[in-house]
């Protein structure tokens, strides 16, 4: 028996699904408005995040669409939200808390605004959110304080942020926000939870390329011939900019991040062939096991299977867009432990 329900908000692919499944969760609800996505997320878990079970919407798993009241109950709740920017333009920090009549939401018209309503009328034990280092800086800091005000003063949840870097995790460098908050009725001061340290030992680059990949992953001419101009062009002005290229041997290397926009040159992680004139990208098999996620669902990807789902233009701005697996699976495991000893859940 699970120990516990989830919901899965922003779901993507499923990686924090992965992860609170195996810490022992049962997911109760998932969302995802992208069709691509979702064909994924099926393949992966045999049914598709768009809750037409509870209501159908176009598109289908678009959460702005559904009540929060129709969302099944639930004991925690997960998602990396996308990043919008919030207005405080002529709301004091007092009406921002709703501490006034007729106050203006700064959080109204975004993403966000569906996730603190569905806290508000869920009101779960505990919270997990993810989204870009960047969201610190973000509008100039408007939207973090938006989220942490919300979260904290005005939901009243304890609030426990923190950046880490994947790379603890997979030889790829990733930082992200994750902020974890727990229901006030539970009274847990901030920094009495932990997020996990990285693992002793984790897979190396080497194990994760593969030895022959097809030659439609070599780059162009015409497509590494502008990357080769953008650097000198970058370096001609002073800055670091231009491709991430990873020469032999592999085994203590680090990529850099993998983004959404990898398909359309791969520049952020180049792969050198020095059999070739030109270097390669990942293959969408490479980009799940440097994303951390298991072998049962690698094998999706496995170009020997003949199955994968989606293109690899979609399957890139996929796993561009996902998570860390072993990294949220690591705090998936701290924070049940956390409750569990506690006798929360």
């Amino acid at each position: 028996m699970s120990s516990f329900k989830f919901i899965d908000l922003f779901a993507g692919i499923g990686g924090f699904r992965i992860a609170f499944e195996k810490a022992g969760g049962n997911c109760v609800f998932s969302s995802e408005w992208d069709k691509f996505a979702q064909i994924t997320y099926e393949a992966f878990f045999g049914e598709k995040p768009d809750f037409a079970h509870i209501k159908k919407t176009n598109p289908p798993g678009d959460i702005t669409q559904i009540d929060p009241k129709d969302i099944p109950d639930h004991d925690i709740l997960v998602g990396g939200f996308p990043c919008q920017p919030f207005s405080l333009a002529g709301v004091s920090k007092k009406r921002s808390l709703g501490k006034a009549h007729g106050f203006e939401d700064p959080t109204q018209g975004t993403l966000f605004f569906n996730i603190k309503e569905i806290i508000k009328k869920k009101q779960p034990k505990a919270f997990l959110l993810e989204n870009v280092k960047h969201l610190r800086r973000h509008d100039k800091g408007r939207t973090y304080k938006v989220i942490h005000d919300t979260l904290r003063e005005y939901l009243g949840y304890t609030f426990e942020p923190a950046i880490i870097d994947g790379a603890g995790w997979v030889p790829q460098h990733r930082e992200r926000i994750f902020m974890i908050g727990f229901h006030p009725s539970l009274k847990i001061e901030e920094g009495e939870f932990q997020y996990p340290p990285p693992p002793k030992s984790r897979i190396t680059l080497d194990k994760i390329l593969e030895n022959e990949v097809d030659s439609k992953y070599t780059l162009c001419k015409g497509t590494w011939d502008t990357l080769l101009r953008h650097k000198k062009h970058h370096e001609e002005a002073g800055n670091g900019f231009g491709y991430g290229l990873i020469t032999k041997p592999f085994e203590n290397k680090i990529t850099r991040t993998i983004s959404a926009r990898y398909h359309k040159d791969g520049a952020e992680v180049l792969i050198d062939q020095t059999e070739k004139e030109r270097p390669r990208r990942l293959t969408p098999l490479e980009c799940s096991r440097l994303m951390g996620f298991p072998e049962e669902y690698q094998k999706v990807f496995s170009p020997t299977n003949n199955i994968q789902p989606v293109s690899d233009t979609q399957a890139y701005r996929q796993f561009g867009n996902s998570v860390i697996v072993p990294l949220v699976t690591d705090i998936a495991s701290m924070l049940i432990n956390f409750l569990q000893t506690r006798k929360i859940i």
